[in-house]
């Protein structure tokens, strides 16, 4: 049987996705948006070693997160980030630019794959509201935007093992 080479993917989610991971041990519908170290974050990175790289991918997720929460005005004002380990036959890359992390998962994450879960604590949720209100203008380079967007990414997210998902929601 041949060894299946899998690869840590980062997905940016909210805690109502999380709800919903729950109730139906999956993630997202697919195709799913994930951040991963690629071989363009690799080449934009040269100096960087494997875990300065997965920090780079974990932190795009965040900033992604961001996004869903600039579109869910519902969802608790707290960044989720899914870490999960998939196949890297099942992963698309996204975008060929230097520097890039993107990729897409085809399917949903099934919840067997998921190996942690990462959550803001509260004492962000002020920061974090700021900054989904203004994450896009960010990406577009507005300077102000940016540093309330740093702001939000001065909080480290909580780390939560997967068993603790119903304690978590």
């Amino acid at each position: 049987m041949p060894i299946t080479e899998l690869v840590r993917v980062y997905v940016p989610a909210t805690v109502p996705l999380l709800g919903a991971l729950r109730a139906s041990g999956q993630l997202g519908a697919g195709p799913l948006e994930a951040h991963a170290v690629t071989p363009a974050l690799r080449e934009w990175y040269a100096e960087g070693d494997e875990e300065e790289l997965e920090y780079v991918a974990f932190t795009r997720a965040a900033q992604a997160a961001l996004q869903l929460l600039r579109h869910d005005a519902a969802a608790p004002r707290r960044r989720v980030v899914v870490s999960a380990d998939v196949p890297a036959s099942s992963l698309v890359a996204q975008q060929n630019e230097l520097g890039s992390s993107t990729v897409e998962l085809p399917q949903p994450l099934s919840l067997k794959e998921i190996a942690s879960i990462h959550v803001d604590g509260a004492d962000a949720a002020d920061s974090v509201a700021a900054a989904a209100d203004v994450v896009d203008e960010a990406l577009a380079g507005d300077p102000d935007a940016q540093f309330t967007v740093d702001s939000a990414e001065d909080h480290e997210l909580e780390w939560y093992a997967v068993s603790e998902l119903d304690e978590l929601l």
